[in-house]
């Protein structure tokens, strides 16, 4: 189980949830530490990582005296989910999350969706062997789980990275479907399997949208999920959520 980061800060796709996050959680450094005090006592050692001061504040509030260790996003922006703009995206200072990342105990290290999803392989490339260079595990994150994963089969980097962040959740929602039904489903995993890199799951919870019992369940029967990224925006869902997941 991961931590995922973004009620922490704020993202856009929330919607109306989003002015409270940034209200509740992207300016108060404090009540995020709680909340992942709290996903770490309730056995959550690991959390997504991005270059955001409020969060990096809050990760070093907590890591003093509790082992967490981090699954890193470099290249990380602030982009219209909507109306992407690749050449902002691809124009980010990532050296420098590297740098900051490799701090931290960060075994991996993933590139941003929407550097992934640029498919500039020649950049993706650079930045995965940097990653490399600093002793992590390298990964690609991205927001178009059947597209981009049928752009990657074929493409030069295919060999330089080990693990893949895709969203999934029951609804298909936030995914480049139309439908996500059974046959859907099936495609997706012959995809996911036939590029074999250990997958993390994002979005199961369908931005809030999903019930976490009915997405958890779901997430069980994905025989490809190797691990699984949860964003929580209290203590009660950190809690709450943790142990259901655990315990389904």
């Amino acid at each position: 189980m991961i931590l995922g980061t973004a009620p922490f800060t704020a993202e856009s796709y929330f919607g109306h949830r989003s002015r409270l996050y940034h209200l509740d959680l992207e300016i108060n450094s404090g009540n995020v530490a709680k909340i992942i005090k709290k996903a770490n006592e309730n056995g959550v050692n690991a959390i997504n990582l991005v270059n955001n001061d409020n969060l990096i504040e809050s990760y070093e509030k907590v890591v003093k005296d509790n082992e967490i260790a981090v699954i890193g996003t470099v290249g990380k922006t602030i982009i219209d989910y909507v109306n992407p703009d690749y050449e902002k995206a691809k124009n980010v200072d990532w050296k420098k999350d590297i740098k900051l990342l490799a701090k931290y105990n960060t075994p991996i290290m993933l590139v941003d969706e929407f550097i992934t999803d640029s498919y500039d392989f020649e950049l993706i490339e650079e930045i995965l062997k940097e990653i490399k260079k600093q002793g992590a595990f390298a990964g690609l994150i991205t927001a178009y789980p059947y597209k981009t994963t049928e752009k990657l089969l074929d493409s030069p980097i295919l060999d330089l990275f080990d693990f893949y962040m895709i969203p999934v959740n029951k609804l298909g929602y936030m995914m480049d479907t139309k439908v996500f039904l059974e046959k859907e489903r099936e495609d997706l995993a012959n995809l996911i399997k036939k590029i074999d890199k250990k997958i993390i799951i994002n979005k199961i919870l369908a931005c809030g949208i999903q019930h976490p019992e009915e997405a958890f369940n779901f997430l069980k029967k994905l025989d490809y999920a190797d691990m699984v990224t949860i964003g929580v925006a209290s203590e009660n869902e950190a809690e709450t959520d943790f142990k259901l997941l655990k315990n389904i």
